[in-house]
């Protein structure tokens, strides 16, 4: 495939500080790779993903910066690269989770903000109507017990699942399973804590172990589109 370019597509906030992050991953991850780099969003953040596949002309490997799979994942970003002239250019990636590099990156949010060893802990995720998103974050919780060594449980913001309010208890740590903050991490901080959390950490953020899950990602996908150049 040579060198190709990478594209991130991420969901996108109006807070301008969620957007942020992943401009951040995005040019940290093209830095070590060596690689020209574009961060684009699915919605409500400039440049939108369609458009910049719709201009592309070279090798283009695409990272999702989205932690689940869901309607974006399986129609929305399909349907924008089949959309784009160049169409045979562009390599589609799966969601960023569940993987262990991200349930480690949690581990450390969660000892900043003063988790102790053992410490029971909720993962509260966004949410998703979509099933196979549910059995994503249940993998991601799977990832994060064995990462933080005690029992973790499962609560969604949206979607399927339980709240917060309903799975939280007195004295539980809670993981914001988010790259970003915006309005899901407001919600999440305040429900938490308003059922019963001693503690939030902070959302997964730029974290070094996340940038190398986008450049093993990256590489990835350019060796499994090498053909994209025959």
């Amino acid at each position: 495939m040579g060198v190709p370019a990478l594209v991130t597509v991420a969901h996108g906030t109006r807070t301008p500080a969620g957007n942020l992050v992943a401009a951040e991953l995005t040019a940290a991850a093209a830095a070590r790779l060596g690689w020209t780099a574009t961060t684009s969003y699915v919605e409500l953040s400039e440049p939108l993903f369609a458009d910049v596949v719709a201009g592309t002309e070279q090798p283009t490997v695409v990272v999702p910066l989205l932690l689940s799979t869901g309607i974006h994942l399986r129609q929305d970003l399909p349907e924008a690269v089949a959309a784009a002239p160049r169409a045979e250019l562009v390599r589609l990636g799966r969601s960023l989770g569940p993987d262990p590099l991200l349930a480690a990156a949690q581990v450390d949010r969660l000892r900043e903000a003063g988790a102790t060893p053992g410490q029971p802990v909720v993962l509260v995720a966004a949410g998703s109507t979509d099933p196979t998103a549910t059995a994503d974050l249940e993998g991601a919780v799977a990832f994060l017990a064995e990462a933080w060594g005690a029992p973790v449980r499962l609560a969604t913001l949206s979607g399927l699942g339980e709240r917060p309010e309903h799975v939280v208890r007195s004295g539980d740590a809670v993981s914001p399973y988010l790259l970003s903050t915006g309005y899901f991490h407001r919600k999440l901080r305040h429900d938490a804590l308003a059922a019963g959390a001693s503690l939030v950490g902070d959302v997964i953020g730029p974290h070094q172990l996340v940038v190398d899950l986008v450049c093993e990602r990256a590489v990835a996908l350019a060796a499994e589109g090498a053909d994209l150049t025959e």
